[in-house]
């Protein structure tokens, strides 16, 4: 999806497609999305379809996991109803959604809601059982250079409307100066919009080389006496983490947490172990809804970090509402200083209001003398 570009024809192998691959979509321009796998399953009421359906984008899915090793980046791919060309060969027939069979799959989906809350809370006690040092004694973390004691961490996912809030806490930021993680593609979020990520924690799949690169590297500017950008590696519980090999190839230092839940878990805890007065969180996750829409057993574990860290979590959207720039020394100089200068050029172009001003200066002088004989 990062690839995508306006006009192109998405092919994807995304069963259950979520409101924020959905979104990405749309935002890519994409002229219609081919998906390999159910765009429903049926497992919950997910988001992802009917959004591309209002965005008038075409989908076709369940065509089956073959239309990718026949079709490869670059390829005139055209549809026709439910069947996929590329050029003049027929290479895979799908299944054409339109609204009605959309809400019709959401509809019958709702019903089965109660079996999901039911495993949804069995995995959240199963990952309490299996990660509680990690969850409750900060077992595995990494030491780092960023000191987070006593300060404000942001925590960036490049999530449900990541850009509207970051724009939103622009003067929180500028003021209270917090720890900015990017977590995964929440580091190109935040360079986006102007801001260097002081750590980076993911599986790094989804984060460009060029923001892995700034990693070691040594801030310049009024930033020099911040740390280097730092790395937190998510890898599997046993060890392995696929990201490791892109790490190494870049040739940048890192560390790295096991731990079986989210990247996003990961920062949260980090945040939380080592520290932070509060954290603010962008594009996360906010309800229950939102964690089955992601699609994954292990949104189980954001539930429950967020329980364990809910006394200093704060959501971006509640941030912005309550909180009101403060006015810097800067802006109050340059304030004042506009004021005066304007004043100035007032009064040289209005000789009443000159003779005035001298008089005043006068009367200042004469009573400064006066002062001064009584003394």
């Amino acid at each position: 999806m990062q690839r995508a570009e306006p006009g192109d024809v998405a092919v994807i192998d995304h069963e259950d497609l979520d409101r924020v691959s959905a979104e990405a979509l749309v935002a890519a321009g994409v002229a219609a999305v081919v998906n390999a796998a159910r765009s429903t399953s049926g497992r919950y009421p997910n988001l992802g379809p009917m959004i591309l359906i209002e965005a008038d984008v075409p989908l076709v899915d369940t065509v089956g996991s073959l239309l990718l090793e026949k079709v490869r980046d670059g390829d005139a791919i055209r549809l026709n109803g439910d069947r996929i060309f590329v050029g003049d060969e027929l290479v895979a027939v799908g299944i054409r959604q339109s609204e009605a069979s959309v809400s019709e799959a959401i509809e019958d989906a709702k019903h089965t809601l109660a079996d999901r809350f039911e495993s949804f809370a069995r995995n959240t006690v199963d990952f309490m059982q299996r990660e509680r040092d990690l969850l409750f004694g900060g077992q595995g973390l990494p030491e780092l250079a960023h000191a987070m004691g006593g300060r404000p961490v942001l925590v960036v996912v490049r999530g449900y409307e990541y850009k509207r809030d970051l724009a939103a806490l622009r003067g929180y930021i500028r003021d209270a100066r917090p720890v900015l993680v990017g977590v995964d593609g929440g580091a190109d979020a935040l360079l986006e919009a102007g801001y260097r990520p002081d750590l980076i924690v993911g599986d790094m799949d989804s984060v460009s080389d060029a923001a892995l690169q700034l990693a070691g590297e040594r801030p310049r500017g009024w930033l020099r006496r911040r740390p280097p950008l730092e790395l937190v590696l998510h890898a599997y519980p046993d060890g392995r983490a696929p990201g490791r090999a892109r790490l190494e190839s870049l040739g940048v230092p890192y560390r790295v947490v096991e731990a079986a839940g989210t990247s996003e878990d990961v920062a949260f805890l980090l945040a939380h172990e080592k520290g932070a007065d509060a954290i603010v969180a962008v594009g996360t996750h906010g309800n229950l809804r939102e964690f089955l829409d992601k699609g994954r057993e292990g949104m189980a574990s954001t539930f429950l970090v967020r329980l364990r860290v809910g006394e200093i979590l704060m959501d971006a959207k509640g941030v912005s509402r309550v909180y009101s720039p403060r006015i810097g020394t800067r802006d109050a100089l340059l304030l004042i200083g506009g004021a005066i200068v304007a004043m100035a050029i007032v009064i040289s172009f209005s000789p009443p209001l000159r003779l005035y001003v001298i008089q005043l200066f006068e009367q200042f002088r004469q009573w400064s003398f006066d002062l001064r004989d009584l003394l």
